[in-house]
């Protein structure tokens, strides 16, 4: 077995998740084609297999533990070299991925080269978040994102998508406290509930996930436009 598989197996006994072999191999081989095309494309600082295995995969492979994710509709909000979306589609088929980035590159190769070569059917948004809120407004039962903005800010960019019953679940280091306290006029004002923290270790470090469940609408004003969201954070 490969370092990259073994890693996988290891943390998935550690995370108390069951695969099939196929779908290790499936992750592996995602985490193989990001190493790879990293090569000759910015996609992360994270290169030797190991690290791959357990920063990103494994990590993005905690919120299954989260919310059960089983044919939920699942948007991943500036999902960079496809984390967390697509280890949680190749975990759980049955949910209806779709990715969102800014950066044309990156999503040019997760569509026409690295997902239909793993056989991932994957819709694309290919812009910014809060380009795309007015015409996708409450059609998520579930959005999450990873290491994009401060909480606040994040805030503003995902809740409108997820419809009242839903969740925003956003991924963070260990020193989220002070975001989560700056964030909380934020998310009631955009119709959310902070309900809890779950807490993984990963790569000896502690990650979070910061859990909102979205109770109400989110008034049509927002999101503003980023310059906006940056100069007067709610």
């Amino acid at each position: 077995m490969n370092p990259m598989k073994e890693t996988l197996q290891s943390g998935l006994t550690r995370l108390q998740l069951t695969l099939t072999d196929e779908q290790v191999e499936k992750l592996a081989a995602f985490g193989r084609a990001v190493v790879e095309k990293n090569k000759v494309m910015n996609l992360t600082a994270i290169t030797q297999p190991e690290a791959v295995a357990e920063l990103h995969l494994l990590d993005s492979l905690t919120l299954c533990r989260v919310l059960p994710l089983q044919g939920k509709s699942v948007l991943d909000v500036g999902t960079g070299a496809g984390f967390p979306g697509v280890p949680l589609k190749i975990a759980e088929p049955s949910i209806r991925l779709t990715l969102l980035d800014s950066l044309q590159k990156r999503m040019n190769w997760l569509q026409n080269e690295a997902l239909p070569a793993l056989e991932i059917p994957v819709r694309f948004l290919t812009g910014r978040a809060e380009d795309f809120a007015a015409a996708n407004r409450g059609h998520f039962d579930v959005v999450t994102s990873r290491a994009v903005a401060r909480l606040n800010l994040l805030c503003e960019l995902c809740l409108p998508y997820v419809h009242t019953g839903g969740y925003f679940l956003a991924m963070k280091g260990a020193e989220t406290d002070t975001e989560l306290k700056e964030a909380r006029r934020a998310i009631q004002l955009l119709g959310g509930a902070y309900e809890r923290t779950e807490r993984f270790s990963i790569g000896g470090a502690e990650h979070r996930v910061i859990v909102i469940h979205k109770t109400a609408p989110t008034p049509e004003q927002y999101p503003r436009p980023f310059a906006r969201m940056k100069q007067k954070p709610l």
